[in-house]
């Protein structure tokens, strides 16, 4: 069983032969706009590395500061900027469309190149005798946002990654103002795709999703901004995740009322826009299927959605490669309350 801390909660557990095999814990914490704290469980203080999940706060300044629309980006496109995408065809041409837009082509992106995530697209590009490039990489989408507002603003793109430049300093700004925390050298590390995440509390991201559904608390451009992210993120659930993601599953349902977006090490958050809230999770072990979980047992419980959706990911039978049913992956009944569906 997993290691944790006397602050950690438990989140999510396995069962094989009807005994538990397995315990994620971490924390969760829901909050409201205004920063009130609806719900909260572990410890929501200590400050984590948000990584993907701030993708859509990260994408605002390409709304306001007037990106988006010199270049006339349509739905999918801003969608994508918002993604942590798979590499499947559909989102490695819009990323490639995006750039094409400013005059650049993939050969400016700075988030490096690996095979797309998603099995199928890895082999038919195998088939084809080509190689990935950095268009196939899940977060190309963010990045040729990036170039989208250095390009609009009149910045160089080149070494735009770096925390120094001019666009990375816009992400701070913009980070500390919407999540209420200084984003600064201090609390700043390096992320997967080679921009800086900065480590921030739990509850600090919960309300900037709360801020992102709702727009209180928010300057009236930003508030607009995150007003055109949540209609595209509806708009277009596939561009945010892919075929069979959590994301785009639960968003393809129950989008508008629920916006998610799973993170690196286990981090998840979810935006409620009719509820006015924000909800934010860590599985301490940065297990990705237990986040997922706590994320699906906190929608229904705080957004009152019951769906199939959500049922199958708090509590969904575990097979072995026969196809037979050997144990299954379910929330913790702290987080579902009465909303946990009945097991295997």
């Amino acid at each position: 069983m997993t290691a944790h801390t006397q602050s950690d909660t438990l989140l999510a557990e396995v069962t094989r032969g009807g005994r538990v095999e397995s315990r994620h814990y971490g924390a969760a914490v829901v909050m409201d706009a205004s920063g009130k704290t609806v719900f909260a469980t572990g410890d929501v203080e200590t400050p984590i590395y948000p990584r993907s999940t701030v993708k859509a706060l990260l994408a605002l300044p390409l709304l306001t500061e007037g990106a988006a629309d010199k270049y006339a980006l349509p739905p999918e496109a801003l969608a994508l900027a918002c993604a942590s995408h798979q590499g499947e065809p559909a989102h490695v041409a819009v990323a490639a469309d995006m750039l094409a837009r400013t005059g650049w082509d993939y050969g400016v992106l700075e988030c490096g190149t690996h095979w797309p995530l998603d099995a199928r697209a890895t082999r038919a590009l195998a088939a084809a005798g080509q190689e990935a490039c950095a268009l196939h990489n899940c977060c190309s989408g963010k990045h040729a946002g990036f170039i989208c507002l250095a390009c609009a603003t009149g910045q160089d793109p080149a070494h735009y990654s770096r925390p120094e430049h001019p666009i990375m300093q816009t992400m701070a700004r913009t980070l500390t103002d919407v999540t209420g925390v200084p984003h600064t050298d201090a609390n700043r590390g390096t992320d997967g795709c080679a921009i800086p995440t900065w480590a921030i509390p739990l509850s600090a991201l919960a309300l900037g999703f709360a801020r992102f559904a709702t727009g209180t608390g928010l300057s009236a451009d930003r508030a607009a901004a995150a007003a055109r992210l949540r209609d595209a993120m509806t708009a277009a659930p596939f561009m945010i995740a892919g075929t069979d993601q959590f994301d785009t599953l639960v968003m393809q349902d129950l989008a508008p009322r629920v916006l998610t977006k799973m993170g690196a090490e286990g981090v998840m958050i979810a935006a409620l826009p009719e509820k006015g809230l924000g909800i934010a999770i860590k599985c301490r072990d940065g297990g990705v299927r237990a986040a997922e979980v706590a994320a699906a047992a906190l929608i229904a419980r705080f957004g009152g959605e019951d769906a199939p959706v959500l049922n199958h990911f708090m509590r969904r039978p575990l097979k072995n490669w026969n196809g037979t049913v050997v144990g299954e992956l379910r929330a913790a009944r702290e987080l579902a309350g009465d909303r946990l569906p009945e097991g295997i």
